[in-house]
Order: C-alpha cells, then sequence, then structure tokens
C-alpha cells in the first residue's frame, strides 16, 4: 500500500439548461462527471468525491417543486447502481453526492460512499439544513439527517463525514474521536470527508486542487 493516496474534489458548473426536464438534466451532467472521473483516475486519484447534488444544479437558490423530481432511492436508485460500475472498474473510492428519497414525500440531501470494488458502504445525511435569504432555500426540500456522522471503512483509509454544506453558514459540528488525535486527521475530499491515519494503510494523503 503506497503511503500518498490521491485524493480528488469535482466542483463542477451544470451543464444543462435548467428549463429542459428533469430526466434529461441529469443525464447531461452525469455524462459530464463520467469523463470528469475518467480523468481523475488517469491522474491516478484513488478517493473521488463530487459536489452536493452533483446530478442537477444547486436548486435550492429557487422554490420550485418540479425539482422534487431528481430525486432517487439509495442504494438503489440508477445513479447510485451506475457509480458502483464505476468504482469498481478505477478501483477508486466514490462519494457520490445526490438528492435522496426514503419515502414518498420524505427527501434528503445524502452522500453515498462506494468503496474501490463497487461495494456500497453506507451514507450520511446532511443534518443541518439551512433556510436563509438569499438563495438557501433547503428545508424546502430536504429533511434533517437521521444517521449521525458516520465513519466508513474503505480500501484506501478510514472515511468520517461531518457535512454538506457551505461552511460559513454552520459551525463544525462537535463529535468526540478518540481513535485519533486532531493533529494527526487529514481531509479528503468535499463535504468534509476526514480520513483518519490508519498503520494498515496510508499514512497521508495527498488532496488534489
Amino acid at each position: 500500500m503506497p503511503r500518498v493516496i490521491k485524493c480528488g474534489l469535482i466542483q463542477a458548473k451544470n451543464a444543462a439548461p435548467t428549463d429542459a426536464p428533469i430526466d434529461e438534466i441529469k443525464r447531461i451532467n452525469v455524462e459530464k462527471h463520467m469523463k470528469l472521473i475518467e480523468e481523475a483516475a488517469k491522474q491516478g486519484v484513488k478517493i473521488l468525491c463530487m459536489q452536493e447534488v452533483f446530478t442537477t444544479p444547486y436548486f435550492c437558490a429557487e422554490q420550485q417543486t418540479r425539482w422534487y423530481e431528481a430525486v432517487e432511492r439509495i442504494p438503489d436508485g440508477p445513479t447510485v447502481n451506475l457509480m458502483r460500475d464505476v468504482a469498481r472498474e478505477h478501483g477508486m473510492v466514490l462519494i457520490v453526492p445526490i438528492y435522496e428519497e426514503e419515502i414518498t414525500g420524505v427527501y434528503y440531501n445524502t452522500a453515498a460512499v462506494i468503496d474501490a470494488d463497487g461495494r456500497y458502504l453506507g451514507k450520511y445525511r446532511k443534518n443541518h439544513i439551512p433556510h436563509v435569504a438569499p438563495g438557501f432555500w433547503e428545508k424546502f426540500y430536504f429533511k434533517p439527517g437521521n444517521l449521525g456522522y458516520p465513519s466508513f471503512e474503505t480500501a484506501y483509509a478510514a472515511l468520517e463525514h461531518r457535512r454538506i454544506l457551505r461552511p460559513e453558514l454552520f459551525l463544525r459540528p462537535a463529535r468526540p474521536d478518540h481513535r485519533a488525535s486532531a493533529s494527526r486527521r487529514r481531509r479528503a475530499g468535499c463535504g468534509r470527508f476526514e480520513s483518519r491515519p490508519d498503520p494498515r494503510r496510508a499514512q497521508h494523503v495527498a488532496v488534489l486542487p
């Protein structure tokens, strides 16, 4: 196991017209990200995170019920199933943030975590939901998360999720962690995933720009 694991973050512009059908918007954005994931794989990235609700634009700047059509199930929805195949193909851990439907009318801002062999490891649901002007009407779309702050053992590092949001909106949530001191933690990717050093795995994390 190499001592340095390359981590990548995709922060991409919406690729579709915002007045297009929702399914078309999702398809176009997924296709764009497939190319970016391929490029990251060529650069040797082993842990890759995409931006919040990556299959659509950040629609919380408005309050329109049409965006409810963007929801998917996790892990059985089409995007997570596709990304499981992609992760397996590239031997890459993927953090996949999408608009999740638990049941009809119960929706979350969620990040699915997929291991390098394509296994679905679990998910984090965004806990703190901003609802402030201008442009953060998230309670119109999302319920607060109910899964706490889970950690995930991946092929390359142990990942712990703290939040999916703009950092200036909330203070970092307090959570005791006795498994590693703060000085030894390394952040990997967006959403404040953190990689804890593990003697069986990497000792350092290099975060790509």
